[in-house]
């Protein structure tokens, strides 16, 4: 049966990878997208492949990605219906939520009163109280003083984190009373520039635990699923790297037990859209209830290789109104899925930004591996954003399988420029503990603390200079009209 597109055209909220996913779901759908870019961005891949593109103004994200009216103006000025925040920079934001509704546009994601109920981790823990799921011991944002005496009261360790926001960013773990105000003022710096929002909040650290997560899908007439869980306990610095999906530590009760807390949660709140209930599960297999992300997740295609389900298509479905086509029951999972995300990092420099010009380019294509890449050959990767590149997914019909299949695909992906993290996930994927599936929150500093990278072969070397002394500059501008890529296939010659 065909179905009408969902809307007629989409503005997307951000850039990167996550930009080309939902610009290319909108494309599968019949929708036009309008792209949104900083100067900083004038040649990424996400504004060439939209319909339409508009500039947002300077590099910095707060008068670019993080600039409510000039996003809501972009979209009533190309004439789009929705909005897609992706993940990260406004996604979670209710502010924005809320202006895209005055404005008479559809916000592709919760409404703006269920984001700052779930997207505030304090209101959210609070919640998932008063529904009857554990959470771990911690108290809500305050001032410093407040938030001093409640890491006394908890015991150290404990950990810090961004109460508007999530991704990892403004996370930080403190072993004693003496680091306290420095990591603290360190993490309002952060989630500031991150999410425009200083507040944090302080929970207790458990030590040893697995990082799972659950998928929701729910619609606006009370109906919702879950889809299962994904292993994220692959972390540096509480960033995920590494995930997978299902959990090799989650049994199927147990799994029917995870989801039913992430769904009385969503339920709770009025949820409508996709998001994801995050847990700590210890080994005994109790879990503890973290948050709930508002938002499409970085990890989200592990879940959809597992049970076939799209996740934006399913977001712009249940945006426009549609009713959710699926029952709990008819929820299936199949084989292992698992992802790799490739940063600019210069692992030489404690895993440290590397922006600078993609020199070489050359992604995997494999039996079963699926590349969500944001970049392409003679692009700049600037310094102000995340510098996620891309992400390197695998499919098995086991775990094994899927593990060889993302180590190979690892091993053959090329990209010369900036320094990335590849040597790194490639002896992360392939360490017999992950292997094993045992892992916990600590497992890359316990086991890879020590990690050092190879140096690289000289014909590398010697290729990687070469091609930076015939490097070109990148075009100042783009072109008023961007060009559809499929115009490369009929010879045309782009601006």
């Amino acid at each position: 049966m065909t179905h009408p597109p969902p809307f007629s055209k989409v503005l997307v909220a951000n850039r990167g990878e996550i930009a080309v996913r939902v610009i290319r779901a909108c494309r599968e759908l019949g929708v036009r997208t309008v792209a949104v870019y900083s100067e900083a961005d004038v040649t990424s891949p996400h504004v060439v492949l939209a319909d339409e593109a508009v500039c947002l103004g300077p590099a910095e994200p707060a008068a670019s990605y993080l600039n409510i009216p000039r996003l809501v103006d972009a979209a009533r000025a190309t004439g789009a219906e929705a909005v897609h925040p992706g993940y990260g920079f406004l996604a979670e934001n209710a502010e924005f939520a809320h202006a895209c509704e005055e404005a008479g546009l559809v916000f592709v994601g919760p409404p703006a009163d269920v984001i700052a109920a779930l997207g505030d981790k304090d209101r959210a823990r609070r919640l998932a109280e008063a529904a009857g799921v554990p959470v771990v011991p911690g108290h809500p944002a305050a001032d410093d003083e407040t938030l001093e005496q409640a890491a006394q009261t908890l015991g150290f360790p404990v950990v810090l984190k961004a109460a508007a926001g999530g991704g990892g960013k403004g996370m930080r773990v403190v072993y004693g009373p003496a680091g306290f105000r420095e990591a603290l003022a360190s993490a309002r710096r952060e989630v500031q520039s991150a999410f425009g929002d200083d507040a944090v909040l302080v929970e207790k650290y458990l030590q040893g635990p697995r990082h799972v997560e659950v998928q929701i899908l729910a619609d606006r007439y009370g109906a919702a699923v879950h889809l299962g869980e994904r292993e994220c306990s692959l972390q540096r610095r509480h960033q995920k790297i590494v995930e997978e999906a299902p959990s090799p530590a989650v049994s199927r009760q147990l799994r029917a037990r995870l989801g039913e807390a992430a769904l009385r949660v969503a339920r709770a709140a009025g949820y409508v859209n996709a998001g994801t209930a995050e847990f700590l599960l210890d080994r005994d297999g109790r879990f503890y209830f973290l948050e709930v992300n508002t938002r499409l997740q970085v990890e989200h295609p592990v879940t959809e290789l597992v049970t076939g389900v799209d996740l934006v298509h399913a977001q712009l479905r249940i945006a426009a109104g549609h009713r959710l086509w699926l029952r709990q029951e008819e929820v299936a999972w199949r084989g292992h899925a698992v992802e790799a995300r490739v940063y600019a990092e210069d692992p030489e420099r404690s895993f440290a930004p590397s922006p600078g010009r993609v020199l070489l380019l050359q992604e995997p294509h494999l039996p079963g591996v699926r590349v969500d890449s944001g970049i392409q050959e003679g692009q700049e990767i600037p310094v102000q954003y995340d510098p996620i590149l891309s992400k390197v997914v695998a499919w098995g019909p086991d775990r094994p399988t899927a593990l060889a299949r993302l180590a190979q695909a690892l091993h053959e992906y090329v990209l010369l420029g900036p320094k990335t993290n590849l040597g790194f996930l490639r002896d992360l994927v392939t360490h017999p503990a992950f292997r094993a599936g045992e892992v916990s929150t600590q497992f890359v500093e316990e086991q890879l603390g020590a990690w050092r990278p190879a140096p690289p072969p000289v014909e590398v070397v010697a290729l990687a200079a070469v091609l930076m002394a015939q490097t070109k500059p990148a075009p100042a501008a783009v072109p008023a009209r961007v060009p559809d890529p499929w115009d490369r296939l009929e010879g045309a010659q782009l601006p």
